[in-house]
Formats: C-alpha cells, sequence, structure tokens
C-alpha cells in the first residue's frame, strides 16, 4: 500500500482550518491529505518550510510505500560524490525529517520505527561524513594507513547509540582510533591526522549553512573532554575508563554502539570495556550514584518546588524521560553483570527484560514504558514545531493550544494528562534513587552500645559514603537484631560478620535496596556463627539472594554442571575461569547453608546437595585445567584420565567444611609422550596434569580457595605416584592392596574425566567387589582398625558425632565391609547396610541406620553452625533451637542422651557383628 494511502487511512489528528492552503501544493493527494497536510503546516513552520521545499519529492514518494521510499534516501546518500556531501546530507536529512513526520503524525508508524528510521540516518551520515574526511587526509599523504578508516571508529552514544534518536537530537559521539595499525615512526603523525578528519567530519554535519545543517555533533562525552584531543587511541580511553571511569560514564556505555568507521575495531574495544561497565557483581552502589547524578542535574537547572506545566523540561525535569532512562539503566548496571540479558540499548526493552527477569515489577514495567513513548511523542511534537533542540513545553496558552491541536487534544485534556503521567512517574523513580533513613534508633543498653560504637573502627566504615549509607540502615538493623530470641548473641555475631568486611558502600547499598536481606542476616547471625564469619568473608554471595532463584529447588547435580561449564568457557582465560568456578561455588555453598538454616532441607538433603556442588564444580573446572596443561605440553596422551571421588564425596554426603578425597587413574594406551610445544613423558603429564588439577582447587586466588584436597587414598598413598595407570591401578588393586585401600575403593565414583574410562573403572570395581572373601580376615583387620582409630582419635566430647564407638566412622567401617562380604557396589551408607543382610538382623540395621542419620544430623548442624566440632557454648539459643528443630528431640538435655543411647547401642551391634563373622 502506498504512503498516501496508508496515511489517508490513518486516524487524523488535527483540524484542518489550521492552514488548508498547503493541501494545494499536492495536486491528486491534496484532497485526500488536506486535513494531515493542513494541519502539519498549520501548526509546525518548520514542517511546512519542509513541505514547500521538498513538495515534489513528496509527492513521488507518497506514491511508494514509506518504508521503500525512506530507503531509496539512503541510497540516494550512499551514492553522493565526496564533493556534494555537504548539499547532499542536509537535503537528504530535510527529506528523511518529512518523511518521518508524517508517518509519525499519520500513526503509519510507531515510536521505535521513527526513531529507528531517524537513527539509521545518523548513522549513514557518519559514515559517509567520516570516511570521506580519512580519505581526504590519505589524499594528501598526510595519513599511510590500510586499516579501515585508518582505524577510526565513531561510537554512537546516548540515544543514537540505542536507536532512539528525536527530531531535533544531537548525536553524542566517542571518536577513537586502534593505535595498534601504527608504529612509532608513524603513530604521531597518524594521530594528528585522524584528529583533524574528526573535527572536519563535525563540521561538515553541524555546520549551518544556506541548506540548513545535518546534524548538531557533541564529542564532549570522550574521556577527559576539556583536555583530551577529540579522537583518542583506543589504548587511552580504556587506560581512563579502568583507573578514573566514573558511574555516569558506565551508564552511558550501557548504550555505545559502533556505528561508522571501522566497526570491527570499535565492536572489539567494547568487548574489552565489558568489565568496566558490566560488574561481575550486583552494584546496588550505582544507586546513590545515580541519585547523585539526578540532584545536580536538578541543581545545574532549576528544577524545584511544585510541578508547573509552563516551561517544564520533558527531558530532565521531574518525571521526565530522563528518569525513566535513569531508573533502566541503573537497574541494569546492578545485574546486567551477571545476566547478560540485561546489556539492551533500549529504554523499552530494557524495562521489558528487566520485568521478565524480576527486578522490575510488571506493572511499573508497563507504566513507565507507556510513559516512556507518551514523553517521546510530546517531546517530537515540541520538536518539529520549530525543528528547536528543545525539550520544553510551551510557556503561555497559546503554544500550548498549538501543542494540543498537533497532537489531536484539546489543550485542557493535554494538561491533565501530562500532569497525571508526570506525577507518576516520578513517585515510581523517586522512591527508587532517594531511600529514606528507616526510622530512629531504639533504645539499646549500654552493652550493645558499645558494641554499636566501635563499628566506625572497621574496615567496612572507612569512608563516608559507607557511613552515610550505614547510618541509614542502623535503626533497621537494630531494631531487628532486638527482636531475634537471643538479642545480645544475634548483635556479637552480627558484628563478627561487620568487622570481616573488606569495604561496605556495594554491601550497605545492596542491604539498602533489598530490605529482606537484612532479615536473612540477622536470621543467620542468631542462629549460625560460622555462616556469619563466611559472609563477612564473602559478602558477594548476597548477589545470589536477589538473583530470583535462590529460594528455588535444587536443580540437580549434572543441570549445575552444565550451567557451570557454561559460565567457565564465557569467563575466557584460565585465571578467570579459577576465579568464575569460586564465585560459583560460594554462592551455591552459600545457598544449600541457607536452605539448610531455614528448614528448607533436611540434613540428608544438605549433604548430597554440597556433594552435588563438588562434584559439579570438578566436572565443569577439569576440562578447563586440561585444555590450559594441553596448551603448554600437547594433549593428554593415550585415552586421558578419570578423577575418582572418595570416601564422603564418593558416597555423595558431604557437610560444609567437607574437603575433598580424590585419585586419578589414567591409560596412555601405550603413548609414550604427549606431542605439544613442550612434551613431556606419559606418567610426567598425567602426574604434572593432576597436580595441576589439585592446584587449581586449592590455590587462594582473589577469589579464595575452593577445596582442601587429600590425595592420600591412592595406591601406595603419599609414597604411591599422584596420578596412577590403569593397569598399575588394577594390579595394586588385585595383588597388593590392604583390607583398608578395598573398604576405600566401596566408595569410589566418577566425578571427572573421560566417561568412558570411568565406565572402565567402575566395572573393575564391581569384579574386584564381587570376588570372594576371607570373611573372618576381613573382620579381623577391621576389629584391628577399630582398635587403632580408638586410640589415635578418641571422642573429644559428648557432642561428637563422627569418632568413638558406634558413631559415624564406626557404623560407616562396618557398612564397608558388609559391601565386601556381600560382593555389593552400593556406596551411600544406609544402601552398604542393606548389603549386611543375613549377617545382621533387620532390626540391628533399623538401629545402624536411625543412629547413622541421627549423627549425620548434629554433624552437618554442627559444621554449618560453627565449621567444626560442636560446643554448645559456641553456638547460643538460636543454634540450639536449629539443632533441636533438626533431630526432633524436646530439649538440649535429651538430645545429648539420644546420642549416647543411640551410639551404644550401634556400638555394641558392630562389636558382636565383627565377632561372629570373625569366627
Amino acid at each position: 500500500m502506498t504512503f498516501a494511502a496508508r496515511l489517508s487511512r490513518s486516524p487524523i489528528p488535527f483540524d484542518a482550518a489550521l492552514g488548508d492552503e498547503a493541501a494545494a501544493l499536492f495536486g491528486d493527494h491534496g484532497a485526500e491529505l488536506r486535513a494531515l497536510i493542513a494541519g502539519t503546516a498549520g501548526c509546525s513552520p518548520y514542517l511546512k518550510s519542509l513541505i514547500e521545499k521538498e513538495a515534489d519529492w513528496l509527492n513521488a514518494a507518497l506514491e511508494q510505500e514509506p518504508e521503500a521510499a525512506f530507503a531509496a534516501s539512503l541510497d540516494a546518500v550512499r551514492a553522493l560524490p565526496a564533493p556534494d556531501l555537504q548539499s547532499g546530507l542536509r537535503r537528504a536529512k530535510r527529506r528523511v525529517a518529512l518523511l518521518t513526520a508524517l508517518a509519525d503524525l499519520g500513526g503509519v508508524w510507531n515510536l521505535e520505527q521513527v526513531t529507528g528510521a531517524l537513527t539509521d540516518f545518523a548513522d549513514l551520515a557518519v559514515e559517509r561524513a567520516l570516511r570521506a574526511m580519512v580519505e581526504a587526509e590519505i589524499s594528501r599523504g598526510k595519513l599511510k594507513s590500510d586499516a579501515d578508516s585508518g582505524g577510526l571508529v565513531a561510537l554512537a552514544m546516548g540515544k543514537m547509540g540505542a536507536h532512539e534518536l528525536n527530531y531535533s537530537s544531537d548525536i553524542d559521539l566517542i571518536m577513537l582510533f586502534d593505535g595498534d595499525h601504527y608504529d612509532a615512526d608513524t603513530y604521531q603523525d597518524a594521530r594528528s591526522a585522524l584528529v583533524r578528519a574528526t573535527r572536519r567530519m563535525a563540521a561538515l554535519l553541524s555546520e549551518i549553512t544556506g541548506e540548513g545543517y545535518v546534524f548538531r555533533t557533541d564529542l564532549r562525552l570522550r574521556p577527559d573532554a576539556s583536555v583530551t584531543p577529540v579522537c583518542l587511541s583506543m589504548d587511552a580511553a580504556e587506560a581512563y575508563y579502568e583507573s578514573v571511569g566514573r558511574t555516569w560514564e558506565r551508564a552511558a556505555y550501557i548504550k555505545a554502539r559502533a556505528c561508522a568507521g571501522d566497526l570491527a575495531a570499535g565492536q572489539r574495544f567494547l568487548q574489552r570495556l565489558t568489565p568496566f561497565v558490566w560488574r561481575k557483581h550486583l552494584d546496588f552502589a550505582a544507586i546513590q550514584d545515580a541519585h547523585d547524578m539526578r540532584l545536580r542535574i536538578r541543581a545545574h537547572k532549576g528544577f524545584h518546588g511544585t510541578l508547573q506545566l509552563e516551561g517544564h523540561n520533558m527531558k530532565l525535569g521531574p518525571g521526565g524521560i530522563r528518569e525513566i532512562e535513569f531508573f533502566t539503566q541503573t537497574r541494569q548496571i546492578i545485574a546486567g553483570g551477571r545476566d547478560p540479558s540485561l546489556r539492551t540499548r533500549g529504554t523499552v526493552d530494557g524495562l521489558a527484560r528487566l520485568a521478565e527477569k524480576g527486578w522490575v515489577e510488571p506493572e511499573v514495567a508497563a507504566t513507565l514504558t507507556e510513559a516512556y513513548r507518551a514523553h517521546r511523542e510530546a517531546e517530537h511534537r515540541v520538536q518539529m514545531i520549530a525543528d528547536a533542540q528543545t525539550h520544553d513545553l510551551p510557556g503561555d496558552a497559546e503554544g500550548f493550544d498549538r501543542l494540543a491541536a498537533f497532537m489531536g487534544l484539546a489543550a485542557q485534556d493535554l494538561r491533565a494528562t501530562l500532569k497525571d503521567r508526570l506525577a507518576i512517574v516520578h513517585g515510581l523513580t523517586e522512591g527508587f534513587f532517594a531511600p529514606q533513613s528507616k526510622g530512629e534508633t531504639p533504645d539499646i543498653s549500654p552493652e550493645i552500645r558499645r558494641v554499636v560504637d566501635s563499628w566506625h573502627s572497621y574496615p567496612a566504615l572507612r569512608s563516608d559514603r559507607a557511613v552515610q549509607i550505614f547510618e541509614r540502615l542502623k535503626p533497621e538493623l537494630l531494631a531487628r537484631l532486638s527482636k531475634a530470641a537471643k538479642p545480645q548473641e544475634a548483635l556479637e555475631q552480627f558484628d563478627a560478620f561487620l568487622a570481616g568486611l573488606p569495604a561496605g558502600v556495594q554491601v550497605f547499598s545492596l542491604f539498602q535496596a533489598n530490605p529482606q536481606l537484612i532479615d536473612l542476616i540477622v536470621d543467620i547471625a542468631a542462629t549460625a556463627p560460622a555462616l556469619a564469619r563466611y559472609l563477612g568473608r564473602n559478602a558477594q554471595v548476597f548477589d545470589a539472594v536477589i538473583g530470583g532463584s535462590f529460594f528455588a529447588d535444587w536443580p540437580g547435580t549434572q543441570a549445575l554442571q552444565a550451567q557451570f561449564g557454561a559460565r567457565l568457557v564465557e569467563a575466557g582465560d584460565y585465571e578467570r575461569q579459577l576465579d568464575t568456578a569460586r564465585r560459583l561455588h560460594k554462592e551455591w555453598h552459600f545457598r544449600i547453608g541457607v536452605h539448610h538454616l531455614r528448614g528448607l532441607i533436611d540434613a540428608a538433603a544438605a549433604g548430597r546437595q554440597y556433594a552435588g556442588l563438588a562434584e559439579a564444580v570438578l566436572g565443569a573446572l577439569f576440562p578447563c585445567v586440561a585444555a590450559e596443561f594441553a596448551r603448554k605440553h600437547g594433549i593428554p596422551p593415550g585415552r586421558g584420565a578419570v578423577v575418582l571421588g572418595m570416601g564422603s564425596l564418593g558416597a555423595a554426603q558431604l557437610s560444609a567444611t567437607s574437603d575433598l578425597d580424590l585419585i586419578v587413574i589414567y591409560d596412555a594406551a601405550g603413548v609414550e609422550a604427549s606431542d605439544g610445544r613442550r612434551p613431556l613423558a606419559a606418567r610426567m603429564y598425567y602426574a604434572r596434569l593432576t597436580q595441576a588439577f589439585v592446584t587449581a582447587l586449592t590455590a587462594q586466588t582473589a577469589e579464595g580457595a575452593l577445596y582442601e584436597v587429600d590425595m592420600r587414598l591412592r595406591p601406595s598413598g603419599r609414597q604411591g605416584p599422584v596420578a596412577t595407570s590403569l593397569e598399575s591401578f588394577r594390579t595394586y588393586q588385585r595383588e597388593e592392596a590392604w583390607t583398608w585401600e578395598h573398604l576405600a575403593l566401596t566408595r569410589a565414583r566418577q566425578v571427572a574425566g573421560s566417561v568412558e574410562l570411568g565406565a572402565e573403572v567402575e566395572a573393575f570395581r564391581a569384579e574386584l567387589m564381587a570376588r570372594p572373601r576371607d570373611a573372618a580376615g576381613i573382620c579381623a583387620d577391621v576389629a584391628e582398625m577399630r582398635a587403632r582409630l580408638a586410640e589415635a582419635k578418641p571422642a573429644q566430647s559428648e557432642w561428637e558425632a563422627k569418632r568413638g564407638p558406634g558413631r559415624l566412622q564406626d557404623i560407616e567401617l562396618l557398612a564397608q565391609t558388609a559391601v565386601l562380604l556381600a560382593g555389593s557396589t552400593a556406596r551411600a551408607t544406609d544402601r552398604q547396610l542393606d548389603a549386611a543382610r543375613g549377617w545382621l538382623s533387620d532390626a540391628d540395621i533399623a538401629t545402624l541406620g536411625a543412629t547413622n542419620a541421627l549423627l549425620w544430623t548434629v554433624q552437618a548442624a554442627a559444621r554449618l553452625l560453627t565449621g567444626s566440632a560442636l560446643e554448645t557454648r559456641d553456638v547460643g539459643e538460636g543454634g540450639l533451637a536449629f539443632l533441636l528443630r533438626q533431630t526432633g528431640a524436646t530439649s538440649i538435655e535429651t538430645l545429648i542422651r539420644d546420642l549416647s543411647d543411640s551410639s551404644a547401642r550401634a556400638a555394641a551391634i558392630i562389636d558382636r557383628a565383627l565377632a561372629v563373622q570373625g569366627n
């Protein structure tokens, strides 16, 4: 359908009486478009002048689809000879402005199509001007370069970057060049030539001639604009942002886009700038930065007092366009480092994605989106009237009457609509940017006052900004701590958390924006001292709590490993992979602990999830370690290696503080050495690969360590090689292994490495388990082991869950013995106990199972609450209440008695079982 036909079918928002003489310019179209054209001319002197100047072109354009007419205008710009750019670009600007205005006013194009068309033309205009000026420098012999556009690129910022240009926008550009294209001898000359090209490009676009101008061009968003040239090297710009870049510059780069020149170089630069713009942790401190910027704008522009529509600035005033953009961009900055899907340039698209991911209420996003589009429409109409770079509403009644007519509304309706919409936007955004103190500090005892007064000496409160935010939080923090079952205990553990924080601005901003986190930290402080201290060292794990799925069900080990693997691939280089693995591990470790503390999972589920987390980390990280090692020494010789989890990891039951028992088995398959840049003999290759893997797990990077690793369960223990060949493993287990080594093998399970090799090792393990055994000899060996363990590592207290007769280690030893005697492949203790049927009675098995479950519940709780063996003096009332909830005991005295009685019964069963089987 032609442009004219589409315009004639659209609602016409004008009163034809405003200026019907313009319709006579359009012949056959004059009658059908009389109201639109006449109204446009009557409301806008600027558009009237365009209609008069471009009547012939517009008549032809009306016979085409508007999209085709627009595309033809761009093609004409592409075909312009360089000498004709000055007049040709201005003529094209008039036509594009007229075409988009009519498409907008006649309802043919929506807001995004209008702003997108204006931006597409701006991109092309900058591209033609930039290349023409660079080519001029080359032709004059001032620039010697084979690079695309001499390595010069224009970064579109602001509305241009987001494809959101309005009718009278200036264009914000940052001009950079890739200095790698030039050597030391040519660099300075090239830099001078590219600076000249940039200035001439800006002049070509901005200069007002008899034919008007193309775009007012602003180059001041570059680093240190007052003292730097108009064109900078990418290295210099990157160094600036990394050292002194500010939050507003981070926000500006959300919309940044390479629009002209060496686009590939521009994209590489933006990619390198990703860590500056998008921080790896949730960045709630950006809220205060954005609020401070808003206040500076208001102070500079004088936007204070009651809202008055006359002269109100629709862009910068309260409730205006910038408020919506700040609201959107600030939330993108907060969360975009963790969620790349939020890294979008457009405001409307940004609001939609924030709502989709739970960062903005859908109703709020819908309201702001509707307001944004309506604000932009009003802004467009204001600018269309006289092609003025203004965002101010008319200052008198006559001006409002003209604007209302231009928008197809009665003046009083326009006023009411604008006032309501501005008030709604201001209300929604002001509450987000300007949080208030949560009340007065409650009355506190002298003891609590002494603790609170000491806080200002902590590292987290060194800066004025941290103190300012914390003072707003303190009343609510103290009020909630005072409601804990034991306020003094909760305060002491919160004090430990605060003392461990290396810095406070980010964490306090996080609490301020997410008050539910205050409840969580108070809950943890009142219950789990070890977890509170952990948070002080790793406060960034709070990011995960507000990520949307923190309290969702466990996703499963395989899904978690796939997620971790994808994140490690995204991380890129090896050092980042190690840090990424640590960040992911800390978040999920914290999540499991909170779920356990809050009663969302029991001790058994927590044990499985901690083990699943370890397996996911090992499975995702081992390929990264292997790839980094192969880069230096070549691909693994033969069939590769498999990592086996032993002990509690093999049994899939870890506590919050468990280390990992691992062994590595490889099969060189007759290949003697690797074939990399620095080849290694097969045995040395796998030994050093294993050491690299252990280092990847245990090394203290900036993000801490992952796990402590114990490899003493490998064949021959400390004396044996750290990686064992498959054949040696088989031979050793068949011919040399002690009983305790076969007992350990009952829990062996693949956790990383070659699936094919892992299946082969598991088949051998099953074969080994099925071998006939000397029951009396095994039981004698186990009895001797029990005696040595009891002497070397006796129980330390009545709360001891692991060591001692009838405790976890004792029950696990019997369960492993049962597996050897029965030829079973079971790994978990409860499944292994089932293998004892026929040796033990069903009642004895049930007693051992119940005792094992009780002891594990106490063990898991102790490790969560204190990080070590349980001592009631270290836990406090909150921790003891958690312990009672977990075990179902009615009192601490009852629980201690149950532990003693249950362990005694279990010890008696184990004594009888070994004695009977040993005879």
